[in-house]
């Protein structure tokens, strides 16, 4: 913005700085103007000049700054200056929310041809001249396709990670075969664990007592090694782990020619257990010989699905309620902890999934005040997979027993690292109560449950929970990827549940290094079974 008077005063020109407009110019009669007159002139134009640029600027910001005269001026400004703004844009905005409407409420036709991108839909838009409401409707239904696949997807998704985490991983099936055949070729791998001097041990009560029931042998090295490294007693641990008969020799090979001194270890196989008997146990033998169970588990888990009314979440969680572990006896067995070990006091159960990252011996010290099971309750956190369960969320409680018996709002807790006081546990009937729920939920065909054995256990685990310290145990590093990498680092245990296990091709890459930190990959079973880092 320029101010120019001329040298005789004669004339008072304003003008734009690109001095393509003459906002003003004034002529002066030199003999009628006194100077006092032109000093108020000035004045007023100086007050004046402010709001003369400030309409220049918006002049400019909206491109009319090619107007060369007030009348330009005045048609681009006078509407707004006076509070009449030209409208037929949110004219245009709400003709297309009502065509966007209609679109919504219509159906779409059948055997609509589709574009295969957006650039084609412009292209077709273009040349059939489509009007604004088959335009919308085009696009509803390519969006909605696109919806379908992406759902589809994701389904096919979580069934091949179902069949991930329920497979057996090729190097983990070759280790176990090569231990075999060692505890079969090799005396040293089938020497007495714990040697005969130390069997006295296993029964006293002095020693910190680890109970690990498992079939993989890598996972149970890393559970005992992590614990044993991580001890600062290492010398009062007792690990008893127990296997199935198939794995028997190849877990006992293991621990045989890798001792974890001055830990001891003990190797026993289901078969080796004279209570384990059908007798004992008849719910067991009908869990894994029912028809209906072993296809409910083993069979088609797309078939009767109805996947257009299931949410991928509630899909998953079905899926990991399918896995074939839960017909294990293998998974039961903690159940039976009291019988099983006779001479034993108090004893840490262990998942074969956790790494231990602290000194545990505390744990004997807890005193649980007459109850049988220290847990961690999982009612309390903020993330709705792991840490915010209760009994609805395992529970069907349309089922008229459940509903009787249970309370929707009761807090759940974990397992995977609990306190089991086995001396107040054989004055009571857990046993007998899990073995009932167990029965009814076969003869209703599972409709009171789905997954595996905590529900049973919630059940008759009722009044003898000891909640303890969350941060003893770290739950859900296998579901999620969001999981606290500090918080994971100071746990006692952290605990891999769920299907993303560390020692598959589908576990989380940043949480695997606090489980491979403990895997020996410089033994020669482990390398000649390619079981490398991953």
């Amino acid at each position: 913005m320029q101010l120019h008077v001329s040298p005789s005063m004669r004339s008072l020109t304003i003008s734009s700085n690109n001095g393509l407009i003459d906002l003003m110019k004034i002529k002066v009669a030199a003999r009628h103007i006194s100077y006092r007159t032109l000093f108020h002139t000035i004045l007023i134009l100086a007050f004046l000049l402010p709001f003369v640029f400030i309409l220049t600027a918006i002049v400019t910001l909206e491109g009319v700054n090619k107007c060369s005269s007030f009348d330009c001026l005045g048609r681009r400004l006078g509407p707004r200056l006076l509070g009449r703004v030209d409208d037929s844009g949110q004219r245009l905005v709400k003709d297309f929310y009502k065509i966007l409407n209609q679109v919504n409420a219509e159906e779409i036709p059948d055997g609509i041809k589709l574009p295969d991108s957006f650039n084609q839909l412009v292209s077709e838009m273009k040349n059939n001249q489509y009007d604004a409401k088959t335009f919308a409707l085009m696009l509803r239904a390519m969006m909605e396709k696109l919806e379908r696949e992406i759902r589809e997807s994701k389904f096919s998704e979580l069934m091949n990670k179902h069949f991930a985490a329920s497979s057996i991983p090729k190097g983990l099936y070759c280790l176990s075969l090569r231990l075999t055949d060692e505890y079969s070729s090799n005396a040293h791998a089938r020497r007495q664990l714990p040697s005969p001097e130390l069997l006295p041990v296993l029964s006293n009560n002095s020693y910190h007592h680890f109970i690990l029931s498992t079939d993989n042998i890598l996972a149970a090295s890393v559970v005992v090694n992590s614990a044993v490294q991580s001890s600062l007693r290492p010398e009062k641990i007792v690990f008893h782990i127990i296997t199935d008969k198939k794995t028997y020799a190849g877990m006992h090979a293991w621990f045989a020619l890798n001792p974890v001194s001055p830990a001891i270890v003990e190797v026993k196989g289901v078969h080796q257990f004279d209570w384990l008997t059908r007798e004992n146990v008849p719910v067991l033998e009908a869990v894994e010989n029912h028809h209906g169970i072993r296809n409910y588990y083993h069979g088609n888990h797309l078939a009767g699905a109805n996947l257009s009314n299931t949410t991928p979440r509630t899909f998953a969680s079905k899926l990991q309620a399918r896995s074939p572990k839960y017909i294990s006896l293998l998974n039961h067995l903690r159940i039976y902890l009291p019988e099983l070990f006779p001479n034993l006091d108090k004893v840490v159960f262990l998942d074969d999934d956790v790494v231990i990252q602290r000194d545990l011996s505390p744990l004997w010290e807890i005193d649980l005040w007459g109850k049988v099971n220290g847990a961690v309750e999982t009612c309390k956190g903020e993330d709705e997979w792991v840490m915010s369960k209760h009994f609805r969320n395992y529970f069907n409680f349309s089922h008229p027993l459940i509903a009787k018996h249970l309370d929707p709002d009761e807090c759940a807790w974990a397992y995977g690292m609990n306190i089991f006081d086995l001396r107040t546990w054989r004055k009571t009937n857990i046993r007998e109560t899990y073995h009932y729920w167990l029965k009814e939920n076969l003869k209703s065909n599972l409709t009171m449950w789905k997954l595996g054995t905590l529900p049973p256990a919630l059940i008759a685990f009722k009044g003898h929970i000891h909640p303890i310290d969350p941060s003893w145990h770290m739950l859900g590093l296998g579901y999620q990827t969001k999981t606290n990498i500090e918080k994971a680092k100071r746990a006692a245990v952290i605990h891999y549940n769920g299907q993303s296990k560390p020692w598959l091709q589908i576990g989380f890459e940043h949480l695997r290094p606090f489980w491979t930190k403990y895997v020996n990959y410089s033994n020669d079973f482990v390398r000649n079974c390619h079981i490398l880092e991953l």
